[in-house]
């Protein structure tokens, strides 16, 4: 049996993103089991794989592990991205969980209805510009340091960096007032573990497109 972390999910972005991109930032190698149809979600469910009958799931370490925040804070844990003590993984939560924010509506974008998107878009640009993104430029000018916390390498920096890139596919100069953001990005991007997944034909996901909605619906509706 392979050692490699195994991803049960759909052949998409969606929750199982931020997963795919700590694995990848820390240089770990994973297989991914792409959910089809409504039958392998079943099954799944049926088999007892899922403890609250919902991916994503990862097999890890000998256990089944769901809830996305869980399964992103054993790997980072693991793989020594969540600060040197109890104050930085603090900061590092904070972070995160902001982070997490935005990522949710960048990534419900496209299942709004045409009536709602333009109100939506608004609303990305609004927090992402006057909430979210002025933090992280203060945080990043008042330590003058390369990352988030202690400078070091965590997995604030992982899921930020995610986060802005998915937020310049939303529009494309979203950045544009926030020039240590901008170095920031360019920064972490030139790590090595990550310049690999950001390269064509890694198993980093496309944006979901509208097309794709439909087929979504069938596994989980």
């Amino acid at each position: 049996m392979s050692g490699k972390p195994k991803l049960h999910y759909f052949n998409g972005r969606g929750r199982m993103e931020s997963i795919r991109w700590l694995l990848a930032a820390a240089g770990v190698e994973f297989e991914e089991c792409f959910l089809e149809t409504k039958d392998d979600l079943t099954k799944l469910q049926k088999d007892g794989s899922l403890m609250f009958q919902q991916v994503p799931m990862v097999e890890i370490d000998g256990m089944k592990m769901v809830q996305t925040r869980a399964i992103l804070g054993y790997i980072a844990a693991k793989y020594n991205l969540y600060g040197k003590d109890l104050k930085e993984r603090a900061l590092i939560d904070m972070y995160v969980e902001a982070i997490i924010d935005l990522n949710e509506l960048l990534m419900t974008h496209t299942f709004q209805p045409a009536d709602k998107k333009e109100q939506h878009f608004a609303t990305i640009v609004d927090k992402a510009t006057n909430r979210y993104f002025p933090v992280y430029e203060k945080v990043l000018k008042d330590h003058g340091q390369d990352f988030l916390v202690g400078n070091r390498f965590s997995r604030a920096d992982v899921q930020l960096l995610e986060t802005l890139l998915m937020a310049e596919e939303c529009k494309p100069d979203i950045l544009a007032k926030f020039p240590l953001l901008q170095s920031f990005k360019a920064r972490i991007s030139n790590i090595s573990t990550i310049k690999k997944f950001l390269q064509p034909g890694s198993q980093r996901k496309p944006p979901l497109q509208e097309k794709d909605v439909p087929k979504l619906m069938k596994i989980f509706h």
